[in-house]
């Protein structure tokens, strides 16, 4: 179940981080109040989103590495696949920085239910807005470097649980003017580095300790669930926006937080977690 939860909320504009807090606490799992198991699940969890992403995109990161490595070699930026790979480049600083520095103070002070609801609500009310005010002017492929820096900047901001990264970029890639599609492609693209990150950094403390005992089929269906999940996911989202709204999300987003308040007003779960 977590496998999928962080397998489809990662792409979808509804938050990951807010509904792995959110699923486990709904359900009264203890997986968060046990530093050991939530270390290695988010293992999993990170190592499977980044496998079902790359194979859906490895197309395009063979391609934007290439053109990478071209404009390195050349020290000038002369197409738009080289403009656009420096722009995941620069994009990618802001949230690596934001997230070595304080993921643990965010997810340990901002991670409560009520707040998450509350982050819900308001960003998928932003995404909306913004999706229906702003002109559709460019398409991926006019990005500048500038605008990927831009899109960072706002990624960084999405480590807040409810925000959403995915929802957050498309609604700035959305401000920028660029299509539906556009703006969800390069947030995918924009997220495979702080994926990768994100599971190479907890991965390194899981590697020196092992798995806990009886933990080695829940890691790898969690790996199974979360890649197969964000594989499907990716596609559906694609295809969905180039003539679909975000309003389902909103709509989504809102059902959500009623549950939580509700949960929370009829004092089945505490307002403040496990």
């Amino acid at each position: 179940m977590l496998g999928i939860t962080q397998g489809v909320t990662e792409f979808a504009p509804i938050s990951s981080s807010g509904h792995l807090i959110i699923v486990p606490w709904l359900f009264g799992w203890t997986i968060l109040a046990n530093p050991e198991l939530n270390k290695t699940f988010d293992v999993a969890l990170h190592i499977g989103t980044l496998i079902g992403a790359l194979l859906y995109f490895r197309h395009d990161v063979v391609r934007y590495l290439a053109a990478w490595l071209r404009s390195i070699r050349r020290r000038s930026i002369a197409s738009a696949d080289e403009r656009l790979a420096w722009a995941l480049v620069v994009g990618t600083i802001p949230g690596a920085l934001v997230g070595a520095l304080f993921e643990n103070v965010i997810q340990d002070t901002l991670g409560q239910p009520w707040l998450i609801a509350v982050m819900l609500i308001a960003f998928g009310v932003i995404l909306v807005w913004v999706d229906r005010v702003a002109p559709i002017r460019r398409g991926i492929t006019d990005l500048s470097v500038r605008d990927g820096l831009v899109l960072g900047l706002a990624q960084a901001a999405a480590l807040q649980p409810g925000v959403s990264r995915s929802g957050v970029t498309i609604t700035a890639g959305r401000a920028l003017g660029l299509d539906r599609e556009s703006a969800a492609r390069f947030s995918f693209l924009l997220s495979l580095p702080i994926i990768a990150g994100a599971g190479i950094f907890k991965g390194i403390d899981v590697a020196g300790s092992g798995l806990p005992p009886g933990l080695a089929w829940p890691f790898v269906w969690g790996i199974v669930a979360s890649a197969v999940s964000g594989f499907l996911v990716i596609a559906f989202l694609l295809a969905y926006l180039r003539h679909h709204s975000f309003v389902i999300f909103l709509i989504y987003r809102v059902a959500v937080a009623i549950v939580v308040f509700a949960v929370i007003a009829t004092n089945v779960r505490p307002a403040s977690g496990l």
